[in-house]
């Protein structure tokens, strides 16, 4: 087990400077971690099934360098809004868009991972005027492999009905391809999310694309795939553990404006566990054609 020095989501930010806060999305309360400002072109990064904006803190400051970054909690999780129904792919996508009319812009770049990526193609898919690039991060939404599903589900429903230390923890844990870079405080920022009164109804709610017909129903097609007009990047892992390379390969030859990234030695949240190469591969694709500020 490789020996890492303490870190905390406090040590990724302290040197950042941005704001937390919480704004109405389309009727949805929505929490979010903002750093830059409304001279830039907008980013909107989004986390993956049961995670938070907290995925983002290490990509924050070197982001908002050149763009107005907006991180949010999607509903049923982390701090916003817990609707009391099955949260499919269409719910996400009314949050983004009331983010878009709270934070006043018309266009913006999306960043998603796993459920993040699935939300960010449909939106693509769906609002080509609204969408300037995209990055698909290990993304959800073209796959129901029944043992995937049944872990994350698993391990998910587990930690919800008990928050223990270590329920949490190896919810984190499955996220990363080495378990050393699940810190204390890691742990610590998701289990008090988990602690939450309202969180095993909510993450009753949000487990619901984990549930095969209403997987299916959700899903984009090849030809959904080919309908994206933005340019796109899909960053995959070698150790993700949700699907092979060769899934992102396959994505992004179906996208017209789509490339492949590989990033090793990454599971699942690359952008925390690879941060210095995360932004750099990230950075140049946002950042290509356009004028570095």
């Amino acid at each position: 087990m490789t020996e890492r020095p303490y870190t905390s989501v406090w040590s990724d930010l302290n040197q950042v400077s941005f704001a937390q806060g919480f704004l109405d999305a389309g009727g949805y309360r929505t929490r979010y971690l903002h750093a830059g400002d409304a001279s830039k072109p907008a980013l909107i990064l989004l986390h993956g099934i049961t995670g938070h904006a907290e995925a983002y803190v290490r990509n924050l400051q070197a982001h908002a360098a050149h763009f107005d970054v907006w991180a949010i909690d999607f509903i049923g999780h982390g701090y916003s809004a817990k609707p009391e129904h099955p949260l499919e792919i269409p719910h996400y996508i009314d949050q983004v868009l009331g983010l878009l009319d709270a934070i006043g812009v018309e266009k913006a770049s999306f960043s998603g991972e796993s459920l993040g990526g699935w939300v960010t193609a449909r939106f693509a898919q769906l609002y080509p005027e609204k969408v300037d690039r995209i990055v698909l991060n290990t993304m959800g939404g073209t796959m129901a492999n029944p043992t995937v599903m049944e872990r994350l589900y698993t391990l998910s429903m587990e930690a919800a009905k008990d928050p223990s230390w270590e329920r949490v923890k190896a919810r984190l844990e499955w996220l990363m391809a080495d378990p050393t870079m699940v810190t204390d405080d890691l742990i610590r920022t998701r289990q008090q999310i988990f602690e939450q009164p309202d969180w095993l109804m909510a993450c009753e709610m949000n487990m619901a694309l984990q549930d095969l017909p209403t997987r299916r129903r959700n899903m984009l097609s090849d030809d959904d795939l080919r309908a994206i007009q933005a340019p796109a990047m899909v960053l995959w892992t070698t150790k993700d553990p949700s699907g092979p390379v060769d899934e992102g390969r396959r994505i992004a030859g179906l996208i017209p404006n789509g490339r492949l990234a590989v990033m090793d030695n990454c599971g699942h949240w690359p952008q925390y566990e690879d941060t210095d190469t995360f932004n750099r591969i990230h950075l140049d694709f946002l950042l290509e054609g356009a004028v570095r500020s």
